[in-house]
């Protein structure tokens, strides 16, 4: 019977053997091993485009959960209403049909009664400045509106400027034109005299085009990220209003994480805040000189008699906010207070 031993075989062969082995294990400790799997998977929502500012804060905080907790997390995000959209945000976070979730405080009339404070005509001339003022007052105040989910960071949009096809020097200029809209900005043209149009961004190019609306009033950014410079030459800065998000968790999600991850998310609250709204402020700036560089737009200010003027017309939107919020037991002149504080403190 032929041996079947290492000692009983060729030298020849022994050294062929022995020379594979080695081999073998040098390809085992060079060959990479695969990445421990995350621990805690989540699924985060979101309902703009993936290119507009929402959607790129979501990125880098999703990156930034990842890094913080050493891959222990893996946050999937979709955009652009893939999973939930604007309307059923709130809703679908609360049941659970994504673990977190972007909110537009706009499209949840009457559910804000507290926070809604920062969709009336303060004045903020910086996502920044709204950003950090939004975040402190939420963080400092506790709102039992927010109370079924837990609430990661909250930022703003840019300040709302109008963007039309002539120019707009006095509030006379305003009188009868269609300018597409949305929540308080609508409000705030409607009393300004002109005619607010609602209708969603991806579809004003087109009216744009047909001549159903002459301009549009949301934040600067918009000039690049939809084009509208191509058809709106005329920019007139107002800072009429902001619009408020906030980010969401479900309670069940978050109460299932480590302490460990909770602390990380907890520490991200204020840091997202100002980070959006630096990148938005930058965004704007850069979406302006892009579409002077393109279609040498024209900016410039509301002169200050007129813009007192339409601070004077805005005071019923305050107003209005107040009656309703003091309707649901909120101190709303206190909460109006610390919220021009905070604008002085971060808005220069």
């Amino acid at each position: 019977m032929q041996a079947t031993t290492l000692t009983a075989m060729s030298p020849v062969r022994t050294l062929s053997l022995m020379l594979t082995a080695i081999a073998l294990t040098a390809i085992a400790c060079w060959w990479p091993t695969p990445a421990a799997a995350a621990e805690v998977s989540l699924s985060y929502a979101n309902f703009p485009p993936a290119p507009t500012f929402p959607c790129i804060q979501m990125e880098r905080w999703a990156k930034e959960v990842e890094t913080r907790t050493a891959g222990k997390v893996d946050i999937q995000t979709y955009p652009g209403s893939t999973l939930l959209g604007a309307k059923n945000m709130w809703s679908g976070v609360i049941q659970g049909q994504a673990d977190i979730g972007c909110i537009s405080l706009a499209y949840q009339p009457g559910v804000f009664p507290m926070m809604s404070v920062f969709e009336q005509p303060v004045g903020f001339t910086s996502a920044t400045a709204a950003s950090v003022s939004q975040w402190e007052l939420y963080a400092k105040r506790q709102p039992k509106e927010f109370a079924r989910v837990k609430v990661l960071t909250m930022f703003t949009s840019a300040p709302s400027n109008i963007m039309c096809k002539k120019p707009i020097s006095s509030l006379d200029d305003l009188k009868g034109l269609e300018i597409r809209a949305s929540g308080g900005a609508s409000k705030v043209l409607e009393l300004l005299g002109a005619t607010p149009v609602s209708m969603p961004a991806s579809e004003a190019p087109e009216a744009l085009q047909k001549g159903l609306i002459k301009g549009i009033l949301s934040s600067f950014d918009m000039l690049k990220d939809f084009n509208f410079a191509e058809h709106l030459k005329y920019q007139t800065v107002t800072n009429f209003v902001v619009y408020p998000f906030a980010v969401i968790m479900n309670l069940d999600s978050y109460n299932a994480l480590s302490p460990d991850v909770k602390k990380v998310l907890d520490e991200l609250g204020a840091e997202q805040a100002e980070w959006t709204g630096k990148y938005l402020d930058a965004h704007v700036r850069e979406s302006i000189e892009w579409s002077k560089n393109k279609y040498g737009i024209e900016v410039a200010q509301l002169p200050a008699a007129e813009a007192a003027k339409a601070k004077q017309k805005l005071t019923v939107m305050i107003d209005g906010w107040k009656t309703k919020a003091e309707a649901k037991g909120i101190a709303a002149d206190d909460v109006l207070a610390e919220v021009l504080a905070l604008k002085a403190k971060y808005d220069h």
